[in-house]
Parts: structure tokens; C-alpha cells; sequence
């Protein structure tokens, strides 16, 4: 066990990499010569092929789209959901056209800097949570002020010429529908729904981060002897291609990732959108003169993939790990923090079918906690967490929208006064102790530590 725990960390511990499996898959990939000629040159600009169609193919078993199976042409392969954020900015935003970037909050903070690079400094926005994953109404009035603001300011001069690049976003919005990053909470249908006809009235783009869905289990323990659980709702991609029509550019891209179910280190992900936006994105500069990102360990997961060597990793190592963790968590919780008014809060209740019953899922890598108004604040506690006991986690005001006053004056009365905690690092031990730890940061009152123990 280690001395320093660290339950902010939002890593997979190494020991679950499927190292043998990938030196399989490479071993494999570089001794065929068909395959090695094509993963040692310049990658087309929509990626591998062959992967392609076995991540196309792979998301559609997974999701069951209602439009049905998803065409390779929606598929491009990126360097990862961070690179592929990068990416869709340089097509899809100029700063003299783009009004505004909005984030859910809290949000995912280190999405922020990537904004910031991309010229959008002081403009990003943030747009508050509520226990179905956001503020739809919040969102809609900021938006109707913002249009007006800028009807009455002028024209925006495009930067990029839109005969080069095809379509400018006049507003984005960055989000983390399921399992969210730091809040865990998953968004509705409902809302899905009608966040989709929002952004079509105010020509906006929705990047989805997509990272955690496939990591998902009943939050409480089950008769089933299954691990494999259907999806919770439609993807935002998928609403948006069910009531779209086929040439139209769409308004969300769905961003995901292997880092969290492989490793991070092999720096691959995918983007799914319409057909003109993967072509689009497939175009920017950087991939036109480099070839496709990551080509070549696309090649080694490509194997990984369409073997099922992936899939069974996912199933019998990942979500049987990761549940496990998750119940030690929440158990901690409910015995060391529960009693000192702490709660989870990670919105409201919801239901999927399971063999003839319905369960509440639970997924991903994140839980979000709340202090009560009595204890310090969130920061003085991760402080004497990190000093007193080498106890670190992510402290509420740290996911505030930076450069977003009003998102920081929120995080006082809400989200700021809470708690980001990570399973996927630390052993069960390491969690339990963590948490336990935990409470002597909480004061440093002996007479409230000797009443609780």
C-alpha cells in the first residue's frame, strides 16, 4: 500500500492494462506484410480502414442505435478525446464568428486551457447542472441574450473563409452527458432531446465526450451473473443523426476515447458525427500534411478489436475491478461520511431494464460528494487532507469555467462545497482507507472524532 493516497487521480491503475494482449496485437499486426506496409506509412485522413469498421461496427452492437448500424462514414479515427477536442476547434470555431464556448458545470477543468489555446480566452461560459445534468433553461436564456447582444454589436468578420472550411459554429457547448466528469451524473432523455433542438435554433455544436459509457454495472448488487449492461439513453450523436436529414452537418460529435478502457498511453480515440462534419474534421491542416493520428497503433487495437480480445478485457477485467472498487467507495462513504452530513450527489435516480427488472446503474470513474455548511470549506479540507494525512482529491471549486466570474460565485452556493472521488486508481484497501482519513480533516475537534468512533 501506498503512503500517499490519491483519490483525485482519474487514472486506470497499471496493473490493469492489457499489456500481453497489446504486445499480441503488435507482434501480430507488424509480422503480416500487408498490414505492416500500411501501418508504417502516412494514414488516410479518416484513419485506419480496417478499424473504421471495427469501431463502426463495435458502437453499433453496443449502442443499438435507433437509426441502425452506424456507417464507417460517420467514424474517424483521432489521437485521443483531448486531441480530438483540439481538432474540432480548429475546423469548427473561429474566434471572430464563434460567440461564445459554453461548459457544463462543474466541468472538466482541464478542458478549459484547450478552449483558451483555441482563442477563446474570457469567453468561455459556464452553464449550471441540475439533477437531470443541466439547465436547459439557464442555457436558453443566456443564449437569447448573447444573439441579441450581437445583433445590436455588428456583424462578426470571419476569420476563416467559409469556402474553405465549410461550416463555422456561431456557439459551442462542452459536455459530459453520462457518468460526467467531475459530477457523475447522467444526463435524461428528455433533456437529450431537448437540448438537441436548442442547439439547432442557435446553431450550436455539441462535442460529447463520450469516454466512460462502456465502463457501466448496477450500483447495487444483483442476481444477475451477467457484467454486460445495456446502454442508459441515446447518445447525443445518435438523436441527432435519428432526426436529421442525411446531408445535413448535424450539431454534436460524439468525442471517445481508449485511454480509460485500454490505456491512456496508446493515444487513440474516435469521433462520431454526420458524414460531412467526420469529412470536415478529417481535412485540418495537421492531418492533411501528417496523415492520420495515431495510424499506427491503430493497427495494434484494430487487432484488439475485431479479435475480442478488447471487449472480454472490458468485461472480465474492467467492470468486475471498477464495481467492486465502486461499492467499497460507496460503503465508505455511508460509514465514515455519511454521519457527518455528508452526501452523494450525483442526480436523480434512474432505471434500465436488467432480466425482467429494472436497476439503477452506476458507471464510470467518478462520484461526487457534498459537505454540510457546518464543516469547513471544501478547499480547507482537501488541504489538511493533503498536509495532515497525504490524502488528495479534487476539491469543488476547482471545476468551476474559468474566466466565467458568475461560474465561480455558483460553485459557492452549490458544487463548490463538494468532493470529486476516483476508484480507478487506488486498490480497495487504499480506497477504504482514504476515506476514513477522510474525516479527521474535516475538524480538528477530538470530541466529534471520539463521538463518531
Amino acid at each position: 500500500m501506498s503512503s500517499h493516497i490519491n483519490l483525485q487521480l482519474g487514472w486506470p491503475t497499471p496493473r490493469l492494462f492489457p499489456a500481453e494482449q497489446l504486445a499480441a496485437a503488435t507482434t501480430s499486426s507488424l509480422l503480416d506484410p500487408e498490414i505492416a506496409k500500411s501501418a508504417l506509412i502516412y494514414g488516410p485522413d479518416l484513419g485506419y480502414t480496417p478499424f473504421r469498421e471495427s469501431v463502426a461496427e463495435w458502437l453499433t452492437s453496443f449502442y443499438q442505435p435507433p437509426s441502425g448500424a452506424i456507417p464507417i462514414d460517420r467514424i474517424a479515427i483521432t489521437g485521443g478525446a483531448s486531441q480530438n477536442l483540439a481538432s474540432i476547434l480548429q475546423v469548427f470555431s473561429d474566434p471572430n464568428t464563434t460567440r461564445r464556448i459554453w461548459m457544463v458545470e462543474p466541468t472538466y477543468f482541464l478542458a478549459c486551457t484547450i478552449f483558451q489555446d483555441a482563442g477563446f480566452a474570457g469567453r468561455l461560459r459556464g452553464v449550471p447542472e441540475n439533477e437531470h445534468g443541466i439547465d436547459i433553461e439557464f442555457l436558453r436564456k443566456k443564449l437569447s441574450k448573447f444573439e441579441y447582444e450581437a445583433s445590436q454589436n455588428g456583424v462578426y468578420h470571419e476569420i476563416k473563409p467559409t469556402t474553405q472550411y465549410g461550416k463555422i459554429f456561431r456557439h459551442i457547448l462542452y459536455l459530459t452527458p453520462t457518468f460526467s466528469n467531475p459530477s457523475a451524473k447522467t444526463m435524461s432523455t428528455p433533456v437529450r432531446q431537448q437540448l438537441l433542438s436548442l442547439t439547432r435554433e442557435y446553431d450550436m455544436l455539441i462535442i460529447s465526450d463520450d469516454v466512460y459509457d462502456f465502463l457501466r454495472w448496477p450500483a447495487e448488487e444483483t442476481k444477475s451473473t451477467s457484467v454486460k449492461m445495456a446502454p442508459i439513453t441515446p447518445r447525443l450523436v445518435d438523436l441527432d443523426r435519428a432526426t436529421s436529414s442525411d446531408d445535413s452537418w448535424g450539431n454534436s460529435i460524439s468525442n471517445g476515447s481508449f485511454s480509460k478502457i485500454v490505456a491512456p498511453g496508446v493515444r487513440v480515440g474516435w469521433a462520431e458525427a454526420s458524414t460531412k462534419i467526420i469529412l470536415r474534421l478529417s481535412q485540418n491542416g495537421a492531418t492533411r500534411s501528417g496523415g492520420a493520428p495515431s495510424h499506427l497503433t491503430s493497427t495494434f487495437l484494430d487487432h484488439l478489436l475485431s479479435s475480442g480480445a478488447m471487449q472480454k478485457h472490458i468485461d472480465e477485467i474492467l467492470i468486475r475491478t471498477y464495481q467492486s472498487r465502486y461499492r467499497v467507495l460507496m460503503k465508505a462513504i455511508k460509514t465514515h461520511l455519511e454521519p457527518l452530513g455528508v452526501r452523494i450527489t450525483t442526480g436523480a435516480p434512474y432505471t434500465v431494464p436488467e432480466d425482467n427488472n429494472t436497476i439503477v446503474p452506476a458507471g464510470g470513474f467518478f462520484t461526487y460528494i457534498t459537505f454540510p455548511p457546518e464543516l469547513p470549506s471544501a478547499d480547507v479540507i482537501a488541504k489538511r487532507a493533503k498536509d495532515e494525512q497525504a490524502l488528495t482529491f479534487a476539491y469543488g471549486a476547482m471545476f468551476v469555467v474559468k474566466g466565467d466570474e458568475t461560474s465561480a460565485e455558483r460553485s459557492k452556493q452549490g458544487f463548490g462545497n463538494g468532493a470529486r472521488l476516483c476508484w480507478a486508481w487506488h486498490e480497495e484497501e487504499e480506497i477504504e482507507k482514504g476515506l476514513k482519513v477522510m474525516v479527521e480533516a474535516f475538524t480538528d475537534n477530538s470530541i466529534l472524532l471520539s463521538a463518531l468512533y
